[in-house]
């Protein structure tokens, strides 16, 4: 039986177009699958900048149009998974800022996931940030490896 500490722990997965977001997914997925709890899938649109009149409007409703088509895929992955619990959240601005701000404001999060990419220039700009911030950050940090299958990940979830 889940007990209701269980039942409301969120783990946050940041969403974008990179295959790293999708190891994240998986392995939080699969860990609400077996322990309870929410997934929740954030994305974090850039606030464009000041081009003229009226263009940053078509710019910002183009990337939160194309954060909600990656948003919509994942969801789809979590359906075909079955039996997760899941919720969205789409922010603009600075992506390690609004990540750490939604932290704060969501009590119910208790663990960021994220997966550090296979390219040879390092673990990513998000990877690297929270690393750095990892004895500042008011919850626990899981850095799923890049090169990991989805196999691998559920076996140890």
């Amino acid at each position: 039986m889940v007990s209701d500490v269980e039942y409301k722990r969120k783990f946050l997965v940041v969403i974008d177009e990179t295959e790293e977001c999708d190891r994240a997914l998986t392995f939080a997925a699969f860990r609400v699958k077996r322990t309870g709890g929410t997934v929740v899938l954030m994305s974090v649109v850039p606030k464009p900048e000041f081009i003229g009149l009226g263009v940053e409007d078509v710019l910002r409703a183009e990337a939160v149009e194309e954060a909600e088509r990656n948003l919509d895929q994942r969801l789809a992955r979590i359906r075909e998974i079955g039996g997760i619990r899941t919720e969205t959240v789409v922010r603009e601005g600075n992506g390690p800022e609004q990540i750490e701000t939604l932290i704060g404001k969501d009590q119910d999060i208790a663990i960021l996931v994220l997966a550090a990419s296979r390219s040879a220039e390092g673990p990513g700009p998000l990877v690297n940030h929270f690393a750095a911030r990892a004895n500042i950050l008011p919850i626990p940090l899981t850095i799923v490896p890049g090169r990991m299958t989805d196999e691998e990940i559920i076996a140890i979830c």
